[in-house]
């Protein structure tokens, strides 16, 4: 009788687990296996008239920039723009995010004619990128080693340098601001090593942005690092409202140190 009751407790703890992790590969087949549909964009004749004294913020990126996890849908991008608007500014918002966006995919993405439009009016660029590139496939959860990093951190860095490049050649003057990566499995088997290679690729993105004087790495690594389940959605992978409300105040503080510009 022991011996069954240990199987079945045994089973169903099995049984829960392959459940579990169904449930969040589901949650999550959006952000690793690419990106799914295009952001919406207004036309020019579409687009409201923008008061000359506002401030207009373009954001680009994945998921994290579309706000997935957010009960209210904002996102830090939403929550930047509510933080400026508090200290009286005006603000005109444009949000591209994709979620599921890879860099290689949002170099191909600043492409489009309306895009170039709108990055060449923003004042003020967000930008979150490179989760995907990192955790594609989920296979660093895996595969966490040197070398199985190095190439897909290559391949990143190539793609953000070509990103601030089409960037720059749209607009010289806007201030960009890419946000860095944070580690959302740091709790799992080999999440102590995976932290290591996420800031270690952070450090080399933040280095590459050094380049150019008016753009800014910012660190969100250290907003979820001793309370990582008190800010993830319950993907256990996006931020959830609190998350984002800290990533906006660093944000926020940044562009309205810096007078907007």
């Amino acid at each position: 009788m022991h011996s069954k009751k240990v199987r079945f407790i045994t089973a169903f703890a099995a049984l829960a687990c392959l459940l579990w992790l169904f449930g969040l590969g589901w949650t999550l087949k959006d952000y690793l296996i690419g990106a799914s549909g295009t952001a919406s964009l207004p036309s020019e004749a579409e687009e409201p008239a923008i008061p000359t004294s506002a401030l207009k913020i373009v954001a680009l990126g994945d998921s994290l920039t579309r706000g997935t996890g957010d009960i209210e849908g904002k996102g830090y991008v939403g929550y930047v723009s509510d933080r400026l608007k508090e200290a009286g500014k005006e603000i005109s918002l444009i949000n591209l995010g994709i979620k599921g966006l890879t860099s290689p995919q949002l170099a191909e993405q600043m492409k489009g004619k309306e895009i170039i439009r709108q990055l060449g009016q923003a004042d003020v660029i967000l930008m979150t990128i490179g989760g995907n590139d990192l955790f594609l496939g989920g296979q660093t959860l895996s595969d966490v080693s040197e070398a199985s990093i190095e190439g897909l951190e290559d391949s990143y860095l190539a793609s953000l340098k070509t990103i601030i490049a089409n960037i720059r050649a749209v607009n010289t003057e806007a201030t960009v601001y890419l946000l860095g990566l944070y580690n959302p499995f740091s709790e799992f088997e080999n999440g102590e090593l995976l932290s290591d290679f996420v800031r270690g690729w952070n450090f080399k993105a933040a280095e590459l942005l050094a380049q150019d004087a008016n753009t800014v790495f910012v660190p969100t690594y250290d907003l979820f690092q001793l309370k990582i389940n008190d800010y993830l959605f319950t993907d256990h992978f996006h931020p959830n409202e609190k998350g984002y409300r800290l990533m906006a105040e660093r944000v926020a503080a940044l562009i309205a140190g810096e007078g907007g510009q």
